[in-house]
């Protein structure tokens, strides 16, 4: 029931999550920029369509808000040598190494947690640049691009490369679009930026205007196809 919630909250609140990059495969320490609530659910939804297992490091101070989250992997900073062991049979370990949510932009000096646990756990440690915008619609869009593995000591470097090649593909696209080689792995609210509002309408109403004219939408059908 909890990972039906949250899945439904992804799919409810965004406009869609884009990834790019090879998720790896088996046991792994996952590093990614912490600069937004929906970090988190983003690489939990990934892992659950991946039918991956899924441990997701929080602070004693977050767990003791939300204990809850430790029935689908939430795992506290005392636990390191059995989410090492974790890891090491299979599971996706993800740790912010940032260590609490910083405002968007560059990266803040990394804590040296997830280079020490894939270097325990014998398994690849994997930058990961993560960004929630909202562009040229009213929901926000949610954006992964997975980094190659990389070894500990150059886990600073390599995760800023990355999280820089995301940003630099969001400023290259039209914010209509998505960037070039990203793929729609959740498809969100069906919410368009032409759309028109009974609210908005009636608003025109009120102050004596024409509402604006919606673009033509055509339905598309279960799999994908447009219906007449």
């Amino acid at each position: 029931m909890l990972r039906a919630t949250i899945r439904r909250q992804v799919r409810q609140g965004l406009a869609g999550l884009w990834v790019r990059g090879e998720a790896p495969q088996g046991g792994a320490v996952l590093a990614p920029n912490h600069h937004s609530w929906w970090d988190g659910y983003l690489l939990a939804e990934l892992a659950w369509q991946a039918d991956q297992s899924l441990r997701v490091m929080m602070t004693t101070r977050q767990l003791a808000r939300f204990p809850f989250l430790q029935l689908i992997g939430a795992r506290p900073p005392e636990q390191l040598r059995p989410l090492a062991r974790d890891a090491h049979a299979g599971c996706w370990v993800v740790v912010f190494p940032e260590g609490a949510i910083q405002a968007a932009g560059p990266l803040v000096d990394l804590q040296p947690g997830a280079a020490w646990l894939a270097t325990a756990a014998g398994v690849p440690l994997v930058p990961v640049a993560l960004r929630v915008a909202v562009r040229a619609g009213p929901s926000p869009e949610a954006f992964v691009r997975f980094g190659r593995p990389c070894p500990a000591p150059e886990l600073p470097v390599r995760l800023a490369e990355v999280l820089a090649a995301l940003d630099t593909d969001l400023a290259a696209a039209d914010p209509a679009l998505p960037p070039a080689g990203y793929l729609r792995r959740v498809m969100g609210r069906t919410s368009r930026p032409d759309e028109v509002t009974p609210a908005v309408r009636w608003l025109a109403r009120l102050s004596g205007f024409q509402a604006p004219e919606e673009a033509p939408h055509h339905p598309r059908g279960r799999h994908g196809k447009m219906r007449p």
